[in-house]
């Protein structure tokens, strides 16, 4: 494992996840809804909490331990790490169920908007000798009508062999593991990149103090990280996943679907290839 392993605080990725929310996110500034759904929403919110106070007898020592919590959440920036991990998968849930093509999943906290144009056929940007199992990930774009999507945009993004992403940890090139593929006339592409390895979500931070006070693991499967897209039709946001791999059935983040998981085959040349096809919806 590198030195890096050892840099990458819960601190150092928090401060990064939340910079890189205010600076991309639509409604990062501030409520765009109107103030009867606002309504409706805080007060089922706070009902909720109301309800779990009654319902376990919370005292004023555990209130005030999460009133504690609470505050160091917002000191560590560590809120795009919480509620992407513990609460997105549900709201990705809702919101993609009438959709007929690809599963979705969580986009999580470490996308980068602007990774650099790679033509269908090509390679991720690596450092030299990158380590980890080389991998060839290739498929088609089409849409649920099977018509292939020219030049459909997939941009894609992973953790490197020990498990660390660019941008969030020290000592690792900007766009390291990171890129924006077109596909070709018929939709498909071919992407030599990586196995990626399982990661642990940052643990000296909030986030790590919850998952320790409560017996929980951080752990995340090995993953790829794809947003996919083409005119005319909705934008596809999914994770990819390994067959046998370890926290399939217990990922913190609860966002492996059955039919988001790999299984790659070896080639005979020391790497490993897989195929998946992406099926877009059309716009609605």
């Amino acid at each position: 494992m590198s030195d890096t392993t050892l840099k990458a605080t819960a601190a150092g990725s928090g401060a990064s996840a939340t910079e890189r929310f205010l600076t991309d996110k639509t409604g990062a500034s501030g409520p765009h809804t109107d103030t009867a759904r606002v309504n409706t929403l805080a007060t089922a919110l706070i009902t909720a909490v109301h309800d779990v106070i009654r319902n376990h007898q919370v005292t004023y020592e555990e209130y005030n331990a999460l009133k504690s919590w609470l505050i160091s959440v917002g000191q560590d920036g560590e809120w795009p790490l919480f509620l992407d991990v513990w609460i997105e998968h549900v709201v990705e849930e809702v919101t993609t169920a009438a959709r007929q093509g690809s599963k979705g999943t969580i986009e999580g906290p470490y996308y980068v908007p602007g990774a650099p144009a790679l033509p269908s056929v090509s390679a991720l940007p690596t450092r030299d000798a990158e380590a980890g199992t080389p991998l060839l990930f290739q498929g088609q774009v089409t849409g649920v009508d099977g018509e292939p999507l020219a030049g459909a945009l997939l941009e894609m993004w992973q953790a490197d062999d020990d498990g660390l992403y660019a941008q969030f940890a020290p000592g690792i090139p900007e766009w390291n593991l990171r890129g924006s593929i077109v596909t070709d006339g018929e939709g498909r592409f071919a992407v030599t990149t990586i196995q990626p390895a399982p990661y642990q979500i940052p643990t000296d931070g909030s986030c790590g103090r919850l998952i320790a006070a409560a017996g929980w693991h951080p752990w995340r499967p090995a993953h790829l990280h794809l947003k996919v897209s083409a005119h005319g039709h909705e934008p596809l946001t999914t994770q990819l996943y390994f067959t046998g791999g370890a926290h399939l059935q217990d990922d913190v983040a609860s966002a492996v679907k059955p039919e988001l998981v790999l299984d790659p085959r070896p080639n005979g040349t020391g790497a490993y290839e897989v195929t998946y096809d992406f099926v877009l919806d059309p716009s609605s």
